[in-house]
């Protein structure tokens, strides 16, 4: 039941119909018997400084950020929390008792939480990214986090490789497109962030031959859940980790500040999430 005491959250987007999010975060109030409720906030970027003016007016606890606004609602917020001023991004608003808003960027670890479900050292050697997106941006800031010696970051445009190594700073080589199968050498994680692959979109052209059979391979990706690049993964052998994890575990944290109570992660949910 939802009182007139339940606490709000929900998320920012445009558009935002195509969100799992309300499914997931609703659910999780369903199952620990929360007296809250997580709505779909559709808000052209226009009106996106007075809708986020509002929340807390509207007693929100506070909310997700999805394309378009992760990185215009940075300078919105009163607090930006030093992950997420380093990627650049802001996913996740907590609003505290006054009012004050402060951005989080859980993709970084949802991430990592969805590789560590597979292998618990996921970043012990080389790690290949495939893309300079705002999704590797936020893959390269956990990676460096936890401490890997070396990130091979392959994307079309060389440049802005280079602008987000330069950003970033720390272990990142970038590599030329061309280079993405050599890049493959000796690598112990495989990371495609790019919309390659994904439904309706055009193919990842990519030879797995000179990748460890070892390595880990995970696709961001999640429609399909699994992709060309993970079959082919797995049908030579190595361990692989698709897109739906990340989802659901970036969303942890979140649901923690808004409802005060940390969800799992389980078989159930990713099934009822993948449910048409």
């Amino acid at each position: 039941m939802i009182s007139g005491k339940a606490r709000l959250a929900g998320i920012l987007g445009w558009p935002v119909s195509h969100s799992k999010s309300p499914r997931l975060h609703n659910h999780w109030l369903a199952l620990h018997g929360i007296d809250g409720a997580y709505v779909p906030l559709p808000v052209a970027p226009a009106d996106l400084a007075e809708a986020v003016r509002m929340l807390p007016r509207l007693s929100f606890a506070g909310g997700n950020v999805t394309v378009p606004h992760k990185e215009a609602v940075l300078e919105l917020v009163d607090k930006v929390e030093p992950l997420a001023a380093r990627i650049g991004a802001v996913n996740t608003l907590v609003i505290d008792g006054e009012g004050r808003i402060t951005g989080r960027n859980t993709d970084a670890l949802g991430f990592i939480f969805n590789l560590k479900e597979i292998r618990p050292s996921p970043a012990a050697g080389p790690a290949v990214i495939l893309g300079a997106g705002g999704a590797a941006r936020a893959a390269c800031a956990a990676l460096i986090e936890e401490g890997v010696a070396e990130i091979r970051l392959v994307n079309r445009s060389i440049d802005r490789a280079r602008q987000l190594a330069a950003d970033l700073g720390g272990p990142i080589v970038p590599v030329e497109w061309s280079g993405r199968e050599a890049a493959l050498e000796n690598a112990v994680l495989l990371v495609n962030s790019t919309s390659l692959g994904m439904t309706r979109q055009p193919p990842l052209e990519i030879s797995l031959d000179r990748l460890p059979q070892d390595a880990l391979v995970n696709d961001m990706v999640y429609a399909p859940l699994e992709t060309a690049l993970l079959a082919a993964a797995r049908q030579r052998g190595n361990p692989v980790a698709d897109g739906i994890g990340m989802l659901l575990h970036q969303a942890r944290p979140g649901f923690e500040a808004w409802f005060g109570v940390m969800p799992e992660v389980t078989p159930a949910i990713r099934d009822m999430m993948l449910a048409p």
